[in-house]
């Protein structure tokens, strides 16, 4: 639970970042009541921090104009997600990650204490982080813009190169970006397909903002949509099993791109596409949970042939 100090940082933070907000959605916040909230505002005003209480109906909480806040102070707690963050964005695929982390970590290591400067250390010469690259760095000017066109709703016109070198021209409305399996993704509606699409940070070619606006579903995911989308690809063969266990538990063991999970009153129905059967057999042996595989007849013979070479291996006698 966050101490009181803790908290009262935490209200001087966010009126600076905010520049003004009400007693209700400061105190929520932080998560203390109103009363509560009051009391940390006048330790901040008994620490000469002036804070301006303006009243009525649309009165808020602001830091008195002009006032130059103390260099910043981190948290133990504070510290250690920064320095754990740092060290996740370099496996995030940007160009420039490496040595953007390592400036700004420098940056933090000057302001911190000498005790805490050396845990910060510790930290990244000793952990690391198993995140997948991809194989093309990602300019992280693509991400920049197309998250500022997002949380703008702004429509981009976008130059793209598919997998297979067609080059296309497109107005696109971007709803969300996500990394998924070592890449940047950006999901959206395309003017040119008419519908969501999803496309790799990496083949894009050209970005513009465009003067037209957009509207976007309510509460839209962009990884759980990335996730369907990527699992439903059309492949070589069509596969239906049905797993005996609950939705959570299918999740959990095998991975969302795998497939399509549908509730089914004996389990979860798991619709894929695949291309290798035996890879798919593979998957199905890691489970816990007994299952029956509908179609096709195929993939009951690849989970067959990987019984009997785990059977096999099982047996081979010790070196």
């Amino acid at each position: 639970m966050p101490s009181p100090t803790t908290r009262v940082l935490a209200v001087l933070e966010l009126l600076q970042a905010r520049g003004a907000l009400s007693g209700p959605e400061l105190a929520q916040r932080i998560g203390v009541d109103e009363r509560t909230l009051r009391r940390y505002i006048r330790k901040l005003e008994d620490l000469g921090i002036p804070v301006v209480a303006e009243r009525g109906r649309y009165g808020a909480y602001r830091l008195m104009p002009g006032f130059k806040l103390p260099p910043m102070v981190f948290t133990d707690d504070e510290a250690l997600a920064l320095a754990v963050g740092l060290l996740a964005a370099r496996g995030l695929g940007l160009a420039e990650a490496a040595p953007a982390t390592e400036s700004a970590r420098a940056k933090l290591e000057r302001v911190m204490p000498a005790p805490l400067q050396r845990r910060i250390r510790a930290l990244g010469e000793t952990i690391q982080l198993d995140l997948a690259r991809p194989g093309t760095p990602t300019d992280h000017q693509a991400l920049l813009t197309l998250s500022a066109a997002a949380h703008a709703r702004q429509s981009v016109h976008m130059d793209y190169r598919s997998a297979q070198g067609e080059a296309t021209a497109r107005v696109f409305d971007p709803y969300g970006l996500a990394w998924r399996g070592g890449r940047w993704y950006a999901v959206g509606h395309c003017h040119l397909r008419g519908g969501l699409r999803s496309f790799r940070l990496d083949r894009i070619e050209g970005l513009e903002l465009l003067p037209a606006s957009f509207g976007m579903p309510e509460d839209f995911d962009a990884v759980r949509h990335l996730a369907l989308g990527l699992a439903s690809l059309p492949r070589a063969m069509g596969v239906r099993v049905l797993l005996k266990t609950d939705l959570a538990t299918a999740r959990e063991e095998l991975f969302e791109a795998i497939g399509l999970f549908q509730p089914h009153p004996d389990g979860v129905l798991l619709h894929s596409q695949v291309d290798d059967l035996g890879w798919y057999a593979r998957q199905l042996a890691r489970l816990s949970c007994d299952f029956t595989v509908l179609e096709p007849p195929a993939l009951r013979d690849a989970v067959r042939d990987c019984a009997r070479t785990l059977l096999r291996r099982a047996q081979a006698p010790a070196l």
